[in-house]
């Protein structure tokens, strides 16, 4: 197991601005935050963010982690993979964090994946993905592909739809995703009546719509990202298409998302997740009281949100197992499987072989309060499967990762 390049410390995020850094070098920890605060994918990471802090902003509140306070260090990865890479590497070799939560498209992770190997780092990456990989210094919080493309598309074959219409970014998570999901399809003897890619700057879809007339699809299986949602969603509401015309399954459209494009142009649409900000437990009651006490009233919870919140306090549960900061120390926790977490979503634990979790699955559907609410939800939380190993389907098609 690697060995971490050691511990920095200044200041406590409820209090970091005034102190120097020889004062706050015994009692305080520091950590990274890197998402994309600007550019096509901030619509999305914005609300990340927030919920890390307020994860940090909780856990300095109730006495830190082994009695450090976290001050949190943070940088724009601007929706920019080399820009990543160039702010993970700052974090970890200049700025000395003890870890790093960050990132949301797979293009930005894979951009980092190797400075944190190589630098012998640690990053907690909160958002669902497509999968195909396992890195040791990465803790995946989101949906490995069995947690939510697999079942959602499972669903849909039990409730009758047969031509399915691909559309995606163009970038690592769709191509992949879909690869999955011709597969799956192939295998139920159904149809992929089309599927085509946007741009991540694309902002006109008339083309693509005009495709999707064209063959006439029962439903559309949508992996777009970032700003590419918002005018999707617009143009082809401006047609006047709704569900009943076009149903459409997304995986990167949470309650955020859903607040910009709007909940008369979303409605009845359907998305899969692992959490959404109507799911029924008392922890979330609170998370969602807290988020929106921190950020504003008319503020909402999401996967990705609930995700990242997780994330710290998993990196502090792994710590306090441990009773050290190192990585190499951290991950030795981790990898007894017995690091866990009462989140928001349930139970979440991380899988000590993948470093992935243990998450239910749900499928929701888009009301016109702006709020997603489930349809479907296993009854347990479902086991990582990062390569679909455990998928005939999968395995034969020999699916592998897009780098």
């Amino acid at each position: 197991m690697k060995k971490f390049m050691g511990v920095l410390t200044i200041l406590s995020m409820v209090a970091f601005v005034g102190c120097n850094n020889e004062s706050a070098e015994s009692d305080t920890v520091k950590v990274g935050l890197l998402h994309s605060l600007t550019g096509s994918m901030a619509i999305s990471e914005q609300s990340v963010r927030d919920a890390e802090v307020l994860a940090i902003s909780e856990i300095n509140a109730n006495g830190g982690v082994l009695g450090k306070q976290i001050e949190y260090i943070e940088e724009d990865g601007a929706s920019d993979p080399s820009t990543f890479a160039t702010k993970a590497e700052k974090l970890i070799d200049s700025e000395d964090v003890a870890t790093v939560f960050g990132c949301w498209t797979s293009s930005s992770r894979k951009a980092v994946k190797s400075i944190f190997e190589d630098y012998e780092g640690l990053l907690w990456y909160p958002v669902q993905y497509e999968g195909m990989e396992a890195s040791d210094n990465i803790v995946y919080t989101g949906a490995a592909p069995n947690q939510q493309i697999v079942p959602a598309i499972e669903y849909l074959i039990e409730q009758g739809y047969e031509d399915f219409f691909l559309l995606g970014s163009d970038y690592v998570f769709p191509r992949t995703a879909n690869m999955i999901i011709n597969a799956q399809i192939e295998d139920a003897g159904l149809n992929i009546v089309g599927e085509e890619y946007a741009g991540m700057e694309q902002t006109d879809f008339a083309a693509i719509i005009a495709k999707i007339e064209a063959a006439d699809p029962d439903v559309i299986i949508n992996t777009l990202n970032g700003t590419g949602n918002v005018s999707f969603f617009k143009q082809i509401s401006e047609k006047n298409y709704t569900a009943d015309d076009y149903m459409t399954m997304s995986f990167s459209i949470a309650e955020e998302e859903v607040a910009t494009i709007g909940a008369d142009i979303l409605e009845d649409h359907m998305v899969s997740w692992n959490y959404y900000q109507t799911t029924d437990t008392v922890q979330n009651n609170d998370f969602v009281a807290a988020y929106k006490d921190m950020f504003g009233a008319n503020r909402v919870t999401s996967d990705p949100a609930e995700a990242a919140y997780d994330a710290v306090y998993l990196w502090k549960a792994a710590v306090e197992m441990a009773g050290s900061f190192e990585v190499d120390d951290v991950l030795a926790a981790i990898a007894t499987g017995k690091v866990s977490f009462d989140a928001p979503e349930g139970i979440v634990t991380i899988d000590g072989d993948t470093q992935h979790l243990a998450k239910p699955v749900r499928i929701g559907e888009v009301k016109n309060d702006g709020l997603i609410y489930e349809i479907f939800a296993t009854d347990a939380p479902v086991e990582p499967d990062p390569y679909l190993k455990n998928y005939n389907w999968a395995v034969e098609a020999g699916i592998q990762p897009i780098e």
